[in-house]
């Protein structure tokens, strides 16, 4: 078997829970204008449909902003905005219409298609569209007739659901209708937003034209807090265009997530797979905006021992961690605490109470995707919590390589003869461990 074939294999296995933990769960995506004009759309679309074919069930909403802007410039006609919101003329809803049509059907050509090169080859999922969005008129804001651009007034959830129930895709676009038979045009984000929060939707997921949000580093953030969202979001809506793209993005995550939608994330709509990695893979593939930062944060049980032991593994190969055995994890799981995120353990930490007010801190480790996240701090926040709650007044921990990040959490180098009496036998002097004590 060569190489390629066996990370083909080892990929398989890992995703398997990724498709468990999906199955008949509702995604809401958006699709930008942008991303129906670039060309990766057919294979955003194939991993869609492979998306569907594993029983997600999905709500796709389209824009058309460009096209929109291109259709009025070919008839004459300059596109008009306020606060950028365009402004919609009664003249102008007839072209409006065409271009939103035209990116409709060309969406709805793609998902019958099951193109022969592609993954989703005879694959031909059912599709609805209809008048899921009901619409109302913005109105006048600083003296500004907004004429035909609408909000959202409500979004028929019954509707969509009886669709979805009937293993149908629901094709949304950025037109809505009035209770008084009136066409509107709104912002695709706008609608997508409101049916996640409508749908209660198990993730929000944005397709932009960045990887998802770049620190100032240039590096990939992967996991953000609301509060690191809102950060973002405000400095890059003074950059360039597409900054401001993943600026509206975080805010219409911020949205979500204030109304019970706290799992959204951003992907590149121009990368080739990288839907398909950030949803089926524990490293990810964009940036993910969600409460599992700090909420998800738990003790550990039985189950959790394979995970574990997954993520310990790599630190006892190259002498960071003691090895732990399987049985022996297995009877000391009491004393773990975890972080999951999508359904996989990337942190964990034990705590164990040795008497006297003695508590070890031991085993802490990260996943290395996930180390520049705060979990650590989480975590030993967490036992220190704990320790007290159970008499524990002083910490100690044994360490051969993270003794000064320990020494920024409080702990000072002490000696072995400060551990408690049973501990003292137990030190591996071929270590040589570094001896840290902290009292809480």
């Amino acid at each position: 078997m060569n190489e390629n074939n066996t990370e083909i294999i080892n990929w398989f296995r890992a995703s398997t829970s990724y498709i468990n933990a999906h199955r008949n769960k509702t995604f809401v995506v958006l699709l930008a204008g942008e991303a129906l004009a670039d060309n990766n759309l057919p294979n955003v679309v194939s991993d869609l449909t492979l998306l569907h074919s594993l029983g997600v069930k999905l709500v796709l909403v389209h824009g058309a902003r460009p096209q929109i802007s291109a259709a009025l410039e070919k008839n004459g006609r300059k596109s008009k905005y306020h606060k950028n919101l365009r402004i919609t003329e009664a003249e102008c809803m007839d072209t409006v219409m065409g271009a939103v049509g035209a990116e409709s059907s060309k969406l709805e050509a793609l998902l019958s298609m099951g193109a022969s090169n592609s993954s989703s080859h005879g694959i031909q999922p059912g599709l609805c569209r209809g008048n899921f969005v009901t619409a109302k008129p913005v109105g006048v804001h600083d003296g500004i007739d907004y004429q035909y651009t609408g909000n959202v007034r409500k979004i028929r959830v019954d509707a969509i659901e009886q669709q979805l129930d009937q293993n149908n895709i629901v094709l949304l676009s950025n037109l809505a209708f009035s209770l008084t038979g009136e066409v509107f045009n709104l912002t695709a984000e706008e609608i997508a937003t409101e049916a996640a929060i409508a749908l209660n939707a198990e993730k929000f997921i944005l397709l932009v034209p960045e990887p998802g949000v770049i620190d100032d580093n240039g590096e990939l953030v992967l996991s953000l807090s609301e509060s690191d969202a809102a950060s973002y979001a405000k400095k890059l809506s003074k950059l360039d265009e597409d900054a401001v793209c993943i600026s509206h993005a975080l805010e219409a995550c911020i949205r979500a997530y204030n109304n019970g939608v706290h799992r959204s994330h951003l992907v590149s709509f121009k990368e080739n797979g990288a839907l398909i990695r950030e949803l089926f893979t524990r490293e990810g593939n964009g940036s993910l905006i969600s409460s599992d930062n700090f909420d998800n944060l738990r003790g550990a049980n039985i189950e959790d021992v394979s995970g574990i032991l997954n993520l310990i593994k790599p630190l006892e190969e190259n002498g960071t961690l003691v090895e732990r055995s399987r049985e022996l994890l297995e009877t000391e799981i009491e004393n773990f605490k975890i972080v999951e995120l999508e359904e996989s353990i990337i942190a964990c930490a034990a705590l164990y109470d040795h008497g006297d007010g003695f508590g070890e801190v031991a085993c802490i480790a990260i996943d290395s995707q996930f180390q520049k996240n705060g979990y650590g701090d989480r975590l030993l926040a967490s036992l220190e919590t704990e320790a007290k709650n159970n008499g524990i007044d002083k910490l100690f921990v044994l360490t051969t390589v993270t003794a000064h990040w320990f020494l920024e959490k409080g702990f000072v180098e002490s000696k072995i003869s400060e551990l408690p009496q049973q501990r003292q036998q137990l030190y591996n002097f071929q270590r040589k461990s570094k001896v840290l004590t902290k009292t809480i």
